[in-house]
């Protein structure tokens, strides 16, 4: 073999995707904006967290809404779950799909979601999340006060106990 075929074969197999896990299954729970529960074809429950953003706590500002927007976007659907990882409650993290919708992205362009800043891969988010900010679109509508990151709104209801 020549050193061009070799070269291109080695960058050829650097290219290749790796195969990622994908799960199917029909959503039959919401537990909040950025959580749901799958229903397989084996008739097994699990449970999804979708990757890459983070929406409001049931109890923060715009909670409940960012639950019922991914609920009107995925219960009773079927969807595809690009598996990213296992979180340490043991949920499957990942990309959500119904049909052709990325779910998650679709909560980040409705304003229900932020990017998740520690854990984003795919940096078009950001550019869907300042489109949102600038439109005032879903939790950008609110007063900037309320506006505060999950996380960071999850790090200082830990300091007040």
């Amino acid at each position: 073999m020549n050193l061009k075929k070799i070269l291109f074969l080695a960058i050829f197999i650097i290219a290749l995707p790796l195969h990622a896990e994908q799960l199917t299954g029909r959503v039959v729970a919401i537990s909040d904006g950025d959580t749901l529960t799958i229903l397989d074809r084996s008739k097994k429950q699990i449970k999804i967290r979708l990757g890459e953003i983070d929406t409001p706590e049931s109890r923060q500002s715009y909670g409940s809404k960012a639950k019922q927007e991914l609920s009107d976007l995925a219960f009773g659907k079927a969807v595809t779950v690009e598996v990213q990882a296992i979180d340490r409650y043991k949920r499957t993290v990942g990309r959500v799909y119904v049909g052709e919708v990325d779910v998650n992205a679709e909560l980040v362009k409705r304003g229900a979601a932020w990017v998740y800043r520690k854990y984003v891969k795919d940096y078009s988010l950001f550019d869907l999340e300042r489109e949102a900010r600038t439109n005032k679109r879903g939790l950008w509508n609110l007063p900037e006060a309320e506006r505060v990151p999950p996380w960071e709104w999850r790090k200082n209801k830990v300091k007040q106990r």
